[in-house]
């Protein structure tokens, strides 16, 4: 069980200028990452050191959009002007937290404009709407194209800060011990004053740390 990824939903101004404001503001390249067919939505991607990445996000005119529960928290996002959406938990096997939910995890797909096919499965999106203080699931088919490949792994997620309930989180994730002592090189900080949700996200760069 790790961080895999963060997911940003773009803002007014769309997905390729949310995705260029952010890559500015940590000094690197967003990849186009294509289509997720099932969803309704499609996105871009930041890569990150450590096997991690940042996906900028946005909702299609399609059905499907209206219909898959990612193409709706992505939509519902949105319409609030954007920001962060949700942090990913990759694992390497998803029957436990299929048992836990009683429900099983969804297949999801894109096609990159170079033409490879990232397949992977996932599971959480309703919790999440529900209570977006929680991560999703996912479990990547394979890893020979993980986006976090896409670039030179120069910038590192290094903190999260969650406004929320730490014992929650753990219960969620399965885990016994203190939320956030799991993942050792990322700082994952709570604040349960807020209304539930990933407040920030904050990053260790070439030229310093940028928080966003």
């Amino acid at each position: 069980m790790r961080i895999d990824h963060v997911c940003y939903a773009a803002g007014p101004e769309g997905m390729r200028e949310t995705a260029a404001r952010l890559a500015e503001q940590l000094d690197t390249t967003a990849f186009d990452g294509g289509v997720h067919p099932r969803f309704g939505t499609r996105n871009m991607v930041l890569p990150l050191a450590d096997g991690r990445y940042l996906e900028v996000v946005e909702v299609l005119d399609h059905p499907a959009s209206d219909k898959a529960p990612f193409g709706q928290a992505v939509r519902a996002r949105s319409e609030q002007g954007g920001g962060w959406m949700a942090w990913v938990v990759a694992v390497e096997d998803l029957s436990d937290i299929e048992e836990r939910l009683g429900r099983p995890a969804v297949p999801g797909n894109r096609h990159t404009p170079e033409g490879v096919e990232l397949t992977w499965q996932q599971i959480g999106i309703k919790s999440l709407i529900a209570d977006p203080q929680l991560p999703f699931f996912v479990r990547w088919d394979s890893l020979d194209h993980h986006p976090s490949r896409l670039g030179d792994g120069e910038v590192k997620l290094v903190g999260l800060h969650i406004a929320g309930d730490p014992h929650k989180i753990r219960e969620w994730l399965g885990v016994s011990e203190p939320a956030g002592t799991w993942e050792k090189d990322i700082d994952v900080e709570f604040d349960d004053s807020h209304t539930p949700a990933l407040e920030s996200v904050v990053f260790a760069t070439p030229a310093g740390t940028v928080t966003i």
